[in-house]
């Protein structure tokens, strides 16, 4: 009778023992599951892999992406396949005008022919990009050298901001340099803030044009946060002569380019012929697919801005994936081509690939 009692008691005791060792493992993956799906991926170097539902978020370098080993789902893939494809497509802005430098605003993809390293490539998309939200930078040259009409082209540069910024659309920021470059205003879409950033520059001090044009892409529009298509422009006012710089022009160029920014030059020179420092504004002004401007006469000025801001609003864009790619960092060339000859194409004449 005693050892029927000793059995009545044990058995159950035993029974829950026995039912937490088999269901324990069961429930261990949804605990460690939910940690991964809110941790962003961590840098390659701390060693540990990005889950799938982080890395579209984080959007880590290329190099990460490809040393990081692929979680075994068709989601993983499928968000490694988007970045790829994002990383490999180029995009161009262009303006096309007649003979008679008239904007020509009502053509298809199938007018134009575009050719990328020497190759022809198959275009993903086209539109006519006048309305997209504007990303501006104002680059006033504030060296001795300009002192001679500083204040009409502050009035001249007020007016065009006051132009062509709309409110909660689009944003600006205004930079002086003579030596350095000083941060006036940085972006906002307040004309007012804009106007009275512009009255701040005093003039004053050597040239380093090269610098300032490399910090405004580098270190305001390549930061600027972006939620959607924009388009990127620099109005640069200057005399075209660099003598402080650390940088050359064609590193400023290549920032710019970067940057996927398109320079426009307005030369402060009043001589009535180009010098050096002109040559200097054409060769960044076509580089970046933009436009050089030689008002010689100060009323010329504001002739000069209505003209960037009229282009503003009269362009193409289009995008397509490069025929033998490789993201080796180099400079690769590009050519647009309309097929009626009588048609003028202006865009940047190349990028520069992503780097593993």
């Amino acid at each position: 009778m005693k050892s029927r009692i000793f059995l009545f008691l044990v058995l159950p005791a035993l029974a829950a023992v026995l039912v937490g060792q088999t269901t324990s493992p069961a429930s261990a993956p949804v605990e460690t599951q939910a940690p991964n799906e809110k941790t962003s991926p961590q840098p390659a170097s701390s060693g540990q892999t990005p889950s799938a539902s982080g890395a579209p978020a984080a959007t880590p370098p290329p190099a990460a992406a490809q040393t990081a080993a692929p979680p075994d789902n068709s989601e993983s893939d499928e968000a490694i396949a988007t970045f790829k494809s994002r990383v490999n497509e180029v995009h161009v802005v262009f303006t096309v005008t007649d003979r008679h430098g008239r904007y020509i605003k009502d053509l298809k993809s199938n007018d134009f022919t575009v050719r990328d390293d020497q190759l022809p490539t198959e275009l993903h998309s086209f539109y006519n990009e006048t309305n997209l939200p504007l990303q501006v930078g104002l680059l006033v040259d504030a060296s001795n050298s300009v002192r001679d009409r500083f204040k009409f082209e502050q009035e001249a540069a007020i007016e065009f901001l006051n132009s062509i910024i709309r409110p909660r659309y689009d944003k600006a920021f205004v930079v002086g340099f003579d030596a350095t470059p000083e941060v006036t205003q940085d972006f906002t879409d307040s004309t007012e803030s804009l106007s009275n950033g512009v009255r701040m520059l005093r003039a004053g001090g050597g040239t380093a044009m090269y610098d300032a044009l490399y910090f405004a892409c580098r270190d305001k529009l390549l930061k600027q946060e972006q939620t959607g298509p924009v388009r990127r422009a620099i109005i640069l006012l200057s005399d075209g002569e660099d003598n402080l710089s650390h940088v050359t022009r064609e590193e400023s160029i290549e920032m710019a380019l970067r940057a996927d920014t398109i320079v426009y030059t307005i030369s402060t020179n009043i001589s009535g012929m180009k010098g050096k420092g002109d040559k200097t504004l054409e060769r960044i002004a076509e580089a970046t697919g933009g436009r050089a401007f030689f008002p010689f006469q100060m009323r010329d000025v504001s002739d000069s801005f209505l003209s960037i801001q009229e282009e503003l609003r009269s362009q193409y864009a289009l995008a397509y994936k490069p025929a033998n790619f490789t993201p080796d960092g180099r400079y690769r060339t590009i050519e647009i081509l309309a097929q009626d000859r009588n048609l003028k194409v202006r865009a940047k004449k190349g990028y520069y690939s992503p780097k593993q």
